[in-house]
Order: C-alpha cells, then sequence, then structure tokens
C-alpha cells in the first residue's frame, strides 16, 4: 500500500506522483445503446409489486412537498437505529458531496484507492487537497489499517470496493475509526455480499453506532435497479448528520424516492436482497470459471459483489476491440492505482457470461 496525494485541479507536473485522472468518468458512459452491458454494476429485473406499486401511488402525491419521515424511521428500523441517525439523500453520490461541503475544516483527508472516484472528486471539488492510500494489487488489494496515516481526520473507503469487489474484513475497517476523525465508509454494495451460514450482511458496520466519527453511505441503485430514481442515505451520529443536512439543498428526496427507500427497508426487502445476493454469488462463480479458461485473464483479490476486476496487459485495446463487436465493459485507467491493463466486468446470468466469455475468447485469439 503507498501513498499519494492530490490537489483540486492540479496539472500533472505540479504532482507527477498523481497524474490527473477522469474521475468523473463512470460506467454509464461506456453502456451506450446498442451495446450489451457489462460495464454498469446495476442489476436489471423486472421491479417487484411491493416496490413498484408505492413508487407508482406516490406520483398522486407529487403536489406536496416531500415529507421524509416515514422512510426516514424506516431505513432506522432496518439497520436498529434511531430516525435520528438516518439522513436520506439523493442517491449515495450527494452524500459525498454532502461531507465535502459539511466538513471544510478537515485538515488532511485520505480516500483509500482502487475505490469509487466520486468521493475523491466531490472532496476536490470542495477545495481538500486529498491524499491517496493505494492498496497493493499482489495483496489481493488487502486492507492494511496500520499504512492508514494516524493524523488523517477524514478517511474514505469502499466496503465492498469497487473496482476490486473485495469485502474487507470489519474489524480492519473498523480499526480506522478513532475520535477527531471522520471515517466515511461506502456500502453502496453490501447487499450484494453473502457469506453461507452467515445472517445478513457479512463485514457491514451499519449497526455500529459504537464506533467514533463512523458514516456509513448507503444505496439502493444497485439491487433494485433505481439509478435514476436517485435514492441513498447516510448512517451516523446524529450531531455529524446535523452538520452535513445543514448543506443539502430542501426536499432533496422526491416523494417517489422515499416511497422506494420505505419499501426498501421492509422485511420483505431485506428477504429478498439475501436471495438476490446468492444467486449472484451463483452467477458470480461462474464468470470466474468462464474466465479463468482464457488466456493471460487474472482476477486479482477475492470478489465478493456484482463485478469482477480483471488484469491483462494490453486491456485497453480488448475493451474497444469488445465494445466493436457488441459488448461495453468498464475501463480501469480512470481509476486510481489502476490503469490500462484492468478492466471491471458487471456479473451477469449464465448465458450471458457464454455469449460474453465466447467473444472475449475470439478477441484474444485475435
Amino acid at each position: 500500500m503507498r501513498t499519494q496525494s492530490s490537489g483540486r485541479g492540479a496539472a500533472p507536473s505540479d504532482n507527477p506522483a498523481a497524474p490527473e485522472l477522469d474521475l468523473g468518468h463512470h460506467g454509464d458512459v461506456e453502456a451506450v445503446p446498442g451495446l450489451v452491458d457489462l460495464a454498469v454494476n446495476v442489476r436489471r429485473a423486472p421491479m417487484p409489486d411491493w416496490l413498484a406499486d408505492p413508487i407508482t401511488a406516490a406520483l398522486g402525491d407529487l403536489a406536496r412537498y416531500p415529507d421524509s419521515a416515514a422512510a426516514r424511521a424506516a431505513v432506522a428500523a432496518r439497520h436498529g437505529r434511531p430516525p435520528a441517525e438516518v439522513l436520506l439523500t439523493a442517491g449515495a453520490a450527494e452524500g459525498f458531496v454532502l461531507i465535502a461541503q459539511a466538513l471544510r475544516g478537515i485538515r488532511r483527508p485520505v480516500v483509500v484507492h482502487p475505490q469509487f472516484t466520486e468521493p475523491e472528486a466531490a472532496l476536490r471539488a470542495a477545495g481538500h487537497r486529498v491524499e491517496r492510500v493505494l492498496l497493493d494489487p499482489e495483496d489481493g488489494f488487502r486492507l492494511d489499517p496500520t499504512r492508514v496515516p494516524a493524523d488523517a481526520d477524514l478517511v474514505m473507503i469502499g466496503n465492498p470496493t469497487n473496482p476490486t469487489s473485495v469485502l474487507h474484513p470489519a474489524a480492519d475497517v473498523a480499526a480506522l475509526a478513532r475520535p477527531g476523525r471522520v471515517l466515511v465508509v461506502d456500502e453502496a454494495f453490501a447487499d450484494t455480499t453473502l457469506t453461507p451460514g452467515v445472517a445478513g450482511e457479512p463485514e457491514s458496520l451499519a449497526a455500529r453506532p459504537d464506533l467514533p466519527g463512523l458514516l456509513v453511505v448507503r444505496s439502493l441503485t444497485k439491487t433494485w435497479g433505481l439509478a435514476g430514481l436517485r435514492v441513498g442515505y447516510l448512517l451516523g451520529a446524529p450531531d455529524l448528520l446535523d452538520r452535513l443536512a445543514a448543506v443539502q439543498p430542501l426536499w432533496a428526496v422526491s416523494t417517489p424516492a422515499l416511497a422506494a427507500a420505505t419499501a426498501c427497508a421492509g422485511p420483505e426487502a431485506v428477504r429478498a436482497e439475501r436471495q438476490i445476493a446468492a444467486d449472484l454469488a451463483a452467477d458470480r462463480e461462474y464468470l470466474l470459471t468462464r474466465l479463468a479458461a482464457l488466456p493471460g485473464i487474472r482476477v486479482v483479490g477475492q470478489p465478493a459483489s456484482a463485478f469482477v476486476l480483471v488484469h491483462r496487459p494490453g486491456a485497453d485495446a480488448v475493451r474497444r476491440a469488445l465494445r466493436e463487436r457488441g459488448w461495453a465493459v468498464r475501463r480501469g485507467d480512470t481509476f486510481p492505482g489502476l490503469g490500462p491493463e484492468w478492466l471491471r466486468i458487471a456479473v451477469r446470468d449464465p448465458a450471458t457470461t457464454d455469449a460474453f466469455t465466447t467473444m472475449l475468447a475470439e478477441v484474444l485469439e485475435g
């Protein structure tokens, strides 16, 4: 694990150790109409009635300003916390912006990479100078808490991490918490994880109000296919959430999004998530088996979520060749700590995996 720093708008020549990357590039840019989408990590399945019906019903109540009380209480109950420890947001991405804007007094923010780039992008846009801790692919992108600077007063990490799909032990992530530090854990994909014999979401810190300075960021986008609705939430101490709420626009979460949040916090949704996570684990294992049979393709780390990260020399040329043949995968060179020899591939059903790996084999042979 190594360290870099990057400032807002700095040119590469100003900081050769941390070249500028397109932190605003996301998988939706890759998945243009007409391509089979393995670039975006959003599950695409018919919406169940218990979710669709409340969203549809909410459309008849759009003349009133949104009231978040019921959704906030439902989310709090799901995680065994009081409503004061929940802040609903217009997607997880808004949560990162609120953190960056509200915590202007932060002196040494550290982002653990490779991970989702929006946390760093939001910090930089707010004028923070960001330090990066880069996890080592040769160590399976394993987190060593001791490598994070002791005086960092803001630490951001994903668990499971996008794009590596690595799920860090909860104890290792919790070891980063300490008085005087805000620890932001992006759990946007927590509901995709599964450990046989373990109830609930393994390694999640969502039910840990005892950890000082902890902010858990959650999203309803991935499992329930709600990217266009924009709904997520933060879990943390009330005084910390109050600081974030103070910079949040009024009525930031729409009435239909609040209806979705309420439905997705209920017991039926939680049961369905566990089954979806089990099905996903089987589909992921199938994808890994097919990838293992291809020359030069190396999966790094132990994937635990809805995507896998692969390494291959010349991967960017492979990605372009796949696009020409109708397939979209996520480029790796916009993630700090990776480069053009990395690709992220979303887990899909076995039939899609068969078609994709057959095409990938043809590209590799060509």
